[in-house]
């Protein structure tokens, strides 16, 4: 692992990838600290003490702490993944769209252009609902949260918020361009595990005060630690369907048969469908815990973490993005022909039609599969954390996300380690991407 280490800074352009992506995540990190003006932070800090446990404490965890205390980056990333989910189903939707995605690289860049303005739309619009909440709200005195509220303060947040989601979006585009790739990824990683110290330091002073029993603190830990090897151990999982290939005549030279395998994950969609889930759910709820209307805040309420009503849409948004997303990255019928028009078959299978209908039939058992494994990981530690009663908010979604984006970010700096002949960070073992 150490020398692993070392090699990194043997390749320049490796070495420059690297640094790079940390200073952007530096910047991130101390855009989390800026706060918006015009909030009082005491009063506001006062709230979120409350909403601990909830959806905002959710979010919060997704901003890396920026909502709490409002700051330039308080809306996060979400935005501009509620924007991609929105495209992406546009794209099966509307013919147009669809179009535009296959006109290859051209395509693309329309369609990132085209999110890019949906992200400022949709940040505009959940920034405006929050300045408008925020003018209600009291302190623990009755003092007020936003003590000069009006036209001025609710203008100047929504620039401010707008302006934050718009600097993290570029951040993340040029770390998967400079960088080491998934920049989106990353900053959600990076948001995730800033709050680890916080929590780690939370805990054992309430554990030392006798206000967190050690036992329930146990328990957490060996659940935390038994769901990471869980998902490590599924996330290199795959089903390998046999491929073999004819003798083949070719000019002067004869090739022999071959025998080769596809592989297919269990989980094709990654950490997208938690991702996705979480941003559909929490985009309204935020909102509605910012309006100080009795019905839309038991409402709102009702959307918590381990809460029943929460915990159904979730799994119901994660078992749809499986699918969904599994469906736009993987093609039975293309990878079907493509194995045709090189001689390949799968035993047992005529090619074309009838190999693409089992693909179709594999694929939609592995994904079913794969639904299930996020839906369980998601979904139960959460629960189990939140009728424990634990000052933060660590569930399964957070450990899946960081667990992933983890295992990529380490396949990713791997493989450009081993095509310059170097080792990779295990010895004699292969670090299987994801996707």
């Amino acid at each position: 692992m150490i020398s692993a280490l070392q090699n990194i800074f043997r390749i320049p352009d490796l070495k420059k990838r690297v640094f790079y992506t940390l200073a952007m995540l530096a910047v991130y990190r101390v855009g989390c600290h800026i706060p918006t003006p015009g909030i009082d932070s005491a009063a506001l800090a006062h709230f979120f003490e409350q909403a601990r446990g909830t959806l905002l404490g959710m979010f919060d965890m997704f901003s890396g702490g920026a909502l709490e205390k409002l700051t330039v980056f308080a809306l996060g990333i979400m935005p501009y993944i509620s924007s991609s989910i929105i495209f992406q189903l546009l794209t099966v939707v509307i013919p147009s769209i669809e179009k535009l995605s296959k006109e290859g690289e051209s395509g693309r860049k329309k369609i990132t252009q085209y999110t890019r303005y949906g992200t400022i739309v949709l940040s505009v619009v959940q920034a405006l609902g929050i300045s408008i909440g925020l003018e209600s709200m009291t302190g623990p005195a009755g003092e007020l949260v936003v003590p000069s509220p009006g036209w001025g303060f609710r203008i100047m947040t929504v620039i401010t918020l707008t302006a934050g989601t718009a600097f993290i979006m570029w951040m993340g585009e040029q770390m998967s361009e400079k960088g080491i790739g998934n920049g989106i990824s990353l900053i959600i990683f990076a948001g995730i595990v800033a709050r680890i110290p916080v929590a780690i330091i939370n805990s054992y002073r309430l554990t030392a005060h006798g206000e967190l029993p050690l036992f329930v603190l146990i328990f957490a830990t060996v659940l935390m630690l038994a769901v990471i090897a869980g998902i490590v151990f599924v996330e290199r999982g795959q089903r390998r369907l046999p491929i073999h290939y004819a003798k083949r005549v070719v000019g002067l030279k004869s090739y022999g048969a071959q025998t080769s395998h596809l592989p297919l994950k269990v989980n094709m969609a990654g950490v997208i469908p938690p991702i996705f889930a979480s941003s559909i759910i929490m985009f309204p709820a935020t909102i509605a815990n910012f309006i100080d209307i009795p019905m839309v805040k038991s409402i709102a309420q009702s959307f918590s973490p381990g809460n029943w009503v929460y915990e159904l849409f979730y799994v119901a948004f994660i078992v749809f993005f499986c699918y969904f997303y599994t469906a736009v990255t993987f093609n039975p019928s293309d990878v079907a022909e493509n194995i045709k028009k090189h001689g390949g078959y799968i035993p047992g299978i005529r090619p074309g039609k009838e190999t693409s209908e089992y693909l179709d039939k594999v694929l939609t058992k592995l994904t079913f599969a794969g639904a299930i494994y996020i839906s369980v990981v998601c979904v139960l530690p959460s629960i189990l954390i939140s009728n424990l009663k634990l000052p933060f908010y660590f569930g399964g979604t957070a450990l899946l996300i960081a667990v992933g984006v983890g295992m990529d970010t380490v396949s990713q700096i791997e493989s450009h380690l081993i095509t310059r002949n170097y080792e990779g960070f295990m010895k004699g073992v292969r670090i299987k991407g994801r996707r």
